[in-house]
């Protein structure tokens, strides 16, 4: 490697290479059960899970995908901007939180042009849709996109009869099909779709350059064993957004795509990081511009997400919520901490 792009050579460890091997099929299995396990939750009958289970794996994840951000992303961005190796711009600004701060600033606007986009097209062809929360208004109707839930008043009658029971009022399928010929799905469905999309884009990373690490760090055994519940917590708290998706029956596919798209991203970059494990130098100057850039931008997805989409969204704009009682609201409350500190936790060694 050129000395202009590197940082001292490249010493990786050669030490446990089957096993590392076999850590992309392990990987691979404990990030898929952890993102899959909500979306099959909320959308299969057959498993039958209680709805405290469930409720605990949403809020929990909400807990985990804050903490991802700040611990897991922010403050690795953070290292790899003020490497030693790094020269000139990179030394004369705290560039970490700016471009955090950016990537917040980016995808408020993506977010609020999705969401003008997708109303003007549903006033155009008029009807009853689900924003891209999953919360059924209609069309030409002022909603904030993160303001009060609908009330039961306006809903139709044969969906408060189908909430009837609290586990099918968790479960998008038992909404999908009323308004499935109405063009407006199409559009929520969209919009929807870019908001996963945008949290996935700030999670594959994160997973990817994870994997690459795990290819060629030396204290293999300790980051392999807490990478796995890493990924596996973190994908649940993915997972749990994917549940929450109301998609007519032709977007159905999104949320397991999701799912599956997340669990093969650290499985990945782990083999691409045993494949150029002789060459690849995690701290050379290009490496920890690549990835203190994409960790900050991340971070700032996941904050958005986190604070906004999740937190703001589940318990400030939540109707159910406003009417709970005390001990639900301090259990969702707590769910969220308890997320939130098993992966702090878990920075204390990845």
């Amino acid at each position: 490697m050129s000395d202009d792009t590197s940082c001292g050579a490249a010493h990786n460890e050669e030490t446990h290479f089957n096993l590392r091997v076999g850590a992309i099929f392990i990987l691979l299995v404990t990030s898929g059960a952890g993102s899959l396990f909500p979306v099959l939750a909320a959308r299969s009958k057959l498993l039958n899970v209680p709805v405290a289970i469930f409720e605990f794996a949403k809020y929990f994840g909400s807990g985990v995908i804050i903490a991802t951000a700040f611990i897991h992303l922010l403050a690795p961005a953070f290292e790899a901007l003020t490497s030693p190796c790094l020269t000139g711009v990179w030394q004369t600004y705290p560039w970490a939180p700016a471009i955090s701060m950016m990537s917040v600033f980016a995808i408020f606007f993506v977010e609020l042009a999705a969401f003008r986009w997708g109303s003007s097209r549903l006033q155009k062809v008029g009807g009853v849709h689900y924003d891209h929360h999953g919360h059924e208004q209609h069309a030409g109707a002022t909603h904030a996109a993160h303001g009060p839930e609908t009330t039961t008043d306006d809903i139709p009658s044969s969906s408060k009869e189908k909430s009837t029971n609290d586990l099918e009022a968790l479960r998008p399928h038992a909404h999908n099909h009323e308004h499935s010929h109405n063009r407006g799905d199409h559009s929520s469905a969209l919009a929807q779709i870019v908001a996963v999309v945008i949290l996935e884009f700030g999670v594959i990373f994160h997973s990817l350059f994870i994997g690459l690490t795990l290819a060629v760090d030396p204290q293999f055994i300790t980051l392999f064993v807490v990478i796995v519940f890493h990924q596996t917590f973190e994908g649940l708290g993915l997972g749990a957004r994917l549940s929450q998706l109301r998609l007519p029956p032709s977007y159905s596919w999104a949320p397991y795509g999701g799912a599956i798209a997340y669990a093969m991203t650290t499985p990945l970059g782990l083999a691409i990081g045993l494949g150029v494990r002789q060459t690849y130098n995690p701290g050379s100057t290009t490496a920890s511009i690549v990835s203190g850039v994409l960790d900050a931008t991340s971070s700032g997805i996941l904050l958005y997400t986190g604070l906004v989409e999740l937190l703001a969204h589940e318990f400030l704009f939540n109707k159910e919520m406003h009417n709970a009682s005390t001990a639900k609201v301090a259990y969702a409350g707590g769910c969220v901490v308890i997320g939130a500190g098993v992966m702090a936790l878990l920075g204390r060694w990845a």
